[in-house]
């Protein structure tokens, strides 16, 4: 793996951190490239640890490096890191060593929080018996979906979240109809034929649009994401919603595996449930408490929307998330 050393992330580096360019591998035998965060001056100590991801086709450069790095000034040792298929993350190899990018996997991405988790157990500086976990956007499901699964995980928070598997079985609101569901699936499966004619896997060309296209007409999210990361902001040439698409057949395995079906064994651990008052996305969160049984916790913040959860560290609670794992992790 060829990772960059030097400082690309979209936000600026801390002084009160110490930052490291890591890798580890899955139990796929997939390799993460990662950045460790840890609090400077932190050698004999035994520290609680943070695993993090997200959002949905991001990078570490982007949301998940600035929280990790947001909490290690705090007294964490955190990981953020680039989900399987994305960033500098290995995918796998088929064909004449070509390797798949680009994927989603609800299985695999949920594996690589569990990872991540080992990787942080395995560092000097951390007492693995306090070890915690943050979704952002996509990566909140997965999150929850690991940490049912992975009782190391001893608490877990979301900002933002989305329930990838059912936005893209069922559309927003779930308002996709059978008859709909049924049509796109179909189109997938002959997409299938495409790919294996074509000895490799299509993208599907559906990015963000430029900044400069927009019309005005957009809905609020749509032009959001495109403030994101399509601008100084947000943007990073890595990241798939910055800079690319995912393959065209990249929904088959989300329609078909629903994460957080098990959302009520993450029990007697703690949950922390993030989201803006206006996201659009606001009823995956309110949902995911529904089902999830006690300790839990939703925090709905007046007026903010999807993406101000993603950079603003005015507005993202990192107070309330500090309070949270330091309660739990103990």
């Amino acid at each position: 793996m060829q990772l960059t050393h030097e400082w690309d992330k979209t936000f600026p580096k801390s002084d009160r951190v110490e930052h490291q360019k890591v890798t580890f591998t899955n139990r796929y035998g997939i390799t993460l490239a990662a950045d460790l965060y840890r609090p400077k001056n932190d050698e004999g100590q035994h520290l609680p640890a943070i695993a993090i991801s997200g959002p949905y086709g991001a990078v570490k450069e982007q949301s998940s490096g600035l929280y990790a790095q947001t909490l290690a000034e705090r007294g964490y040792v955190t990981v953020a890191f680039d989900p399987s298929f994305t960033g500098e993350s290995r995918g796998v190899t088929y064909g004449d060593n070509q390797e798949v990018r680009n994927l989603a996997s609800p299985e695999i991405y949920t594996e690589d929080f569990s990872a991540a988790v080992d990787f942080l157990g395995l560092q000097p500086q951390v007492d693995r018996e306090k070890i915690g976990a943050i979704g952002i956007c996509g990566f909140g499901g997965f999150v929850l979906n690991a940490a049912a699964v992975d009782k190391r995980i001893k608490a877990v928070a979301t900002t933002s979240m989305y329930n990838m598997s059912r936005v893209t079985a069922n559309g927003y609101f779930d308002a996709m109809t059978k008859t709909e569901r049924t049509e796109t699936l179909e189109q997938l499966s002959q997409q299938r034929w495409a790919d294996a004619e074509a000895g490799k896997f299509a993208l599907s060309g559906m990015g963000l649009p430029e900044s400069q296209d927009l019309t005005g007409e957009e809905p609020e999210f749509l032009s959001s994401y495109v403030d994101y990361y399509k601008t100084e902001r947000g943007f990073h040439p890595r990241s798939i919603n910055s800079n690319g698409s995912f393959t065209a057949t990249n929904a088959l395995s989300l329609m078909n595996m629903p994460i957080m079906t098990y959302i009520d064994e993450i029990s007697p651990r703690p949950i922390l449930l993030i989201a803006g008052e206006k996201a659009h996305s606001r009823y995956f969160t309110e949902s995911a408490y529904q089902d999830a049984a006690e300790p839990k916790e939703m925090m709905i913040l007046d007026d903010l929307v999807h993406v101000d959860l993603y950079d603003k560290v005015d507005l993202i609670p990192f107070d309330r998330m500090d309070a949270f794992f330091r309660e739990n992790l103990k």
